[in-house]
This record gives C-alpha cells, structure tokens and sequence, in this order.
C-alpha cells in the first residue's frame, strides 16, 4: 500500500524532507518505523528514539501500535507543549 509520510520540526531535519509517499507492507505504525529506519542514515537518527515521537494516522493522534489498514497518512512530530 501507498501511504503518504509527513515529517514535521527536527523530525523533518533529521530525515531531510517534509513528506514522501512511501510503498509499504507495515501493518502497524511500529512496523512501518522499521522500514523507515533503513532508508537513510538521517531516517535512522529521526526514529532512534521513538519514545520522543508521536504520531498521527489519517490526522488523528495515534500509537505506535496503531494499524495501518486503509490508511492514507502518517505524520510524525515531537511532543507540544504551550505556554
């Protein structure tokens, strides 16, 4: 399945783009993170600590345990905090 990728604040310097569409066989999001993980080195450093990720399927906050069935995007960013 195709699913668009979007990368956002240090995420999106690491990986050294804003999105792409990759072709993937991940069922989870966990699953589709290993894959990323081997596509360059700056994907390896995005995804070295998922537990300073979070991630958003179809635009909705999610896990990493999520399923990826029938889903178009999924976006990966830091944590927000306000002020």
């Amino acid at each position: 399945m195709r699913i668009d990728v979007r990368y956002f604040a240090w995420v999106r310097e690491r990986v050294g783009a804003s999105r792409e569409t990759v072709e993937t066989g991940a069922a989870t999001v966990a699953a589709l993170v290993a894959e990323l993980r081997g596509q360059s080195e700056g994907h390896a450093a995005a995804f070295a600590d998922v537990a300073a990720l979070r991630v958003a399927v179809d635009q909705a906050l999610a896990g990493f345990d999520a399923p990826l069935a029938g889903a178009r995007e999924v976006a990966f960013f830091p944590p927000m905090t306000g002020g």
